[in-house]
């Protein structure tokens, strides 16, 4: 799998991806936001974490609109595969490769620490390492990562089984865990065609034992494997 790491100003993510990726197997290249077109041969594009553009506007507003946006709504549309974690979710988002938006935690406050995850399904090329229900611990850094859409598309995403990952406990209870407020506790969502995936919290920075935990590796190594 050859996958391109876009970096936008105030990215600071994108080496915590790029490693992974590698450690997984992949082959790594870098685009620059102001790029036209994605470095040849890309499968997947990823959209690091981080603080694009200071978060002005919105978070993911003026990234979304940047020129290589458009080189990735194309490659998505041609059946490529898009990867958009914590900032990069929001980018997603406000770039229409996802639908909804991320709004402020419901706290108002900056939450950073381990998180568990449920892991919804695992038919998609992002979890096929990964079994069905289990729970894994990744962490979370983010003030706007509160997931939100309408009731028409919340229907949507949970009658397609396009919900991902849920925040929950370390028991895989979703009704006592959630960290920003996100509806249905969901953190991460795909695409209808299920080729782009969106999540807040960061699979990146958990691939080592040395860290923390490999819970994260999972998802890199599906990708790869799909590949």
């Amino acid at each position: 799998m050859r996958a391109a790491v876009i970096t936008f100003p105030g990215t600071n993510r994108e080496g915590d991806i790029a490693k992974a990726l590698r450690v997984a197997g992949a082959d790594v290249v870098h685009a620059w936001h102001a790029d036209y077109d994605l470095p040849q041969g890309t499968d997947l594009v990823v959209l690091p974490g981080g603080f694009s553009y200071g978060d002005y506007l919105r978070c993911g507003a003026i990234a979304g609109r940047a020129h290589i946006m458009d080189a990735v709504r194309a490659h998505v549309a041609k059946g490529g595969y898009a990867l958009g974690i914590c900032n990069g979710f929001q980018i997603a988002c406000e770039a229409g490769l996802l639908p909804g938006l991320l709004m402020r935690n419901a706290g108002l406050k900056f939450v950073c620490r381990m998180q568990h995850l449920k892991v919804e399904g695992v038919d998609t090329a992002f979890t096929s390492q990964y079994s069905a229900g289990q729970v894994i611990k990744v962490c979370i850094a983010h003030g706007e990562g509160n997931y939100v859409c309408d009731d028409e598309m919340l229907k949507t995403l949970e009658g397609e089984g396009r919900v991902a990952f849920r925040y929950c406990d370390a028991a895989g209870d979703i009704t006592k865990e959630n960290p920003n407020g996100s509806r249905n506790a969901i953190a991460g969502i795909y695409s209808e065609n299920r080729r782009v995936l969106g999540m807040m919290p960061h699979p990146e920075n958990l691939i080592e034992g040395l860290v923390g935990g490999t819970d994260g590796l999972g998802l890199f190594e599906s990708l790869v494997k799909a590949a």
